[in-house]
C-alpha cells in the first residue's frame, strides 16, 4: 500500500498559535514529506506547507513562537503513538496528545485534546529520491 507521512525532524514550524478558543493549531512552512510506493524499496522526498490542529487543547508547557525546527516527537492518536511522524491523512477524534521538541528549545512543547486533524495546504514539491543503502558484501 502506498503511504504518505511527514518526516517531524527537520521540518519548519512558523507558528503555534489558539486560534479559536479551545483549538491549538502548529503551522508547517515546509512540513517535509516521506512518499512510500508498493513494491518500490526506494521512497521519494517532498515538502509541503500545513497545519496540525488539536481540538479541546490543554497546553501543557508554555507556548512556543516561530520560526521553529522540529527536532522530533511523539503523536499519541488514541491507541496509536506516530514517532517523529505524523501520517498522512490524520483525522481523528478521542485521545490525542502532541509533544514536539525544537532546535534550540529546552522545553518542548506539550499539549492533549480530543481531536487531530491534518491540514495540508498546496501542492507537494518534489525534492529527492531515498535510495537504500547498498550493503558491501565481502
Amino acid at each position: 500500500m502506498d503511504s504518505i507521512s511527514i518526516d517531524l525532524i527537520g521540518s519548519e514550524i512558523d507558528s503555534v498559535v489558539i486560534d479559536q478558543p479551545g483549538r491549538l493549531c502548529i503551522g508547517f512552512s515546509r512540513a517535509y514529506l516521506i512518499k512510500t510506493l508498493t513494491g518500490s524499496d526506494e521512497r521519494t522526498r517532498w515538502w509541503q506547507a500545513g497545519r496540525l490542529c488539536i481540538e479541546d487543547a490543554e497546553l501543557d508547557s508554555t507556548l512556543p513562537t516561530g520560526p521553529l525546527i522540529c527536532a522530533g516527537g511523539d503523536i499519541d492518536d488514541n491507541i496509536y503513538t506516530y514517532r517523529d511522524m505524523i501520517p498522512i491523512p490524520l483525522d481523528s477524534r478521542g485521545r490525542s496528545r502532541c509533544e514536539l521538541r525544537f532546535e534550540g528549545e529546552a522545553a518542548p512543547l506539550i499539549v492533549t485534546g480530543k481531536a487531530l486533524r491534518l491540514e495540508m495546504q498546496g501542492t507537494p514539491a518534489y525534492i529527492e529520491h531515498l535510495r537504500p543503502s547498498v550493503s558491501s558484501r565481502p
